[in-house]
């Protein structure tokens, strides 16, 4: 356990703080913790890279970490009506196609290389975009529109080809790729 690894997991314990957080209605409260666990991420990520810190572990707790904290405020604000459920629907759908396909190819011993997409780096800064948009918007009273539909635009737009790009390597990996011994 290093520093990074210990800045990933303060930001896992965040998620259910910010749930807790938009539920009560203390969107202020929630954007800073956003933002918070954004610096975080940025700083987790650069002590890693720069002192030579990167684990096995801590390469599998930041994304989880990460999605945890995204999918959690998107369901969040999708049940409070705030954001359309078809946009939670979706979001969380891409991820459970990936996180199924992934296991669906270690079940039939031929696991899948995970090496996030280009596109899929998009979506992310997109959902995170739209995500910090909708909240401080909420906490600080402003309206956001056209804004806040451009950007529900691109994460719908991001996430459909993510999901699509995934699906294509994947069916191509498991197809063209011998099983593991």
């Amino acid at each position: 356990m290093n520093l990074p690894n210990i800045i990933t997991l303060m930001r896992i314990v965040l998620v259910p703080v910010i749930i807790w957080a938009i539920a009560s209605q203390q969107m202020k409260l929630a954007f800073v913790i956003f933002v918070v666990a954004g610096v975080s991420d940025a700083i987790d990520g650069f002590l890693a890279k720069r002192f030579n810190m990167v684990t096995d572990i801590g390469a599998l707790l930041d994304p989880v970490a990460d999605k945890a904290l995204l999918v959690s405020i998107y369901m969040t604000l999708g049940i409070m009506d705030t954001i359309p459920r078809w946009l939670v629907i979706l979001v969380v759908s891409r991820d459970i196609m990936i996180v199924g396909a992934v296991i669906i190819s270690w079940l039939l011993e031929n696991p899948i290389p995970m090496k996030p997409l280009m596109v899929s780096k998009l979506n992310t800064v997109a959902q995170v975009a739209f995500a910090a948009l909708v909240l401080a918007s909420l906490g600080f009273g402003f309206h956001a529109e056209p804004l806040e539909t451009i950007l529900m635009g691109a994460v719908a737009v991001l996430t459909v080809l993510s999901m699509s790009f995934y699906l294509v390597e994947w069916a191509r990996h498991m197809s063209t790729t011998e099983p593991l011994p």
